[in-house]
């Protein structure tokens, strides 16, 4: 019967690694969060560059956004909340861009 839950535990938590992989997820070293810019200040960062966006929230340090790309992708794409920079943009757990470390 341990053995048996054992087994559950451990392909329950490969799977919950392999979702968060599947999506695109990331997280940022951005600090105390008072050294950020404001989400208002990156939507209109990227509403200028001609994005399109539906949503903007914190996920792992770094602030996720749902929207559509210039060039009409909806995408899931995340961006340093101090210096605004695109580090990632995906759709449908395939990645369109990522920077380059």
């Amino acid at each position: 019967m341990i053995r048996h839950l054992q087994t559950l535990t451990l392909a329950g938590m490969l799977l919950a690694a392999a979702n968060t992989y599947a999506t695109g997820s990331m997280t940022c070293d951005s600090g105390d969060s008072s050294t950020w810019q404001s989400k208002e200040a990156l939507q209109e960062k990227i509403l200028a560059e001609g994005w399109k966006v539906r949503k903007v929230k914190v996920d792992g340090g770094c602030y996720e956004v749902y929207g559509t790309t210039p060039e009409g992708d909806r995408v899931e794409a995340y961006f340093d909340p101090i210096s605004l920079e695109k580090l990632l943009v995906s759709r449908r757990g395939t990645v369109l861009f990522k920077k380059e470390d």
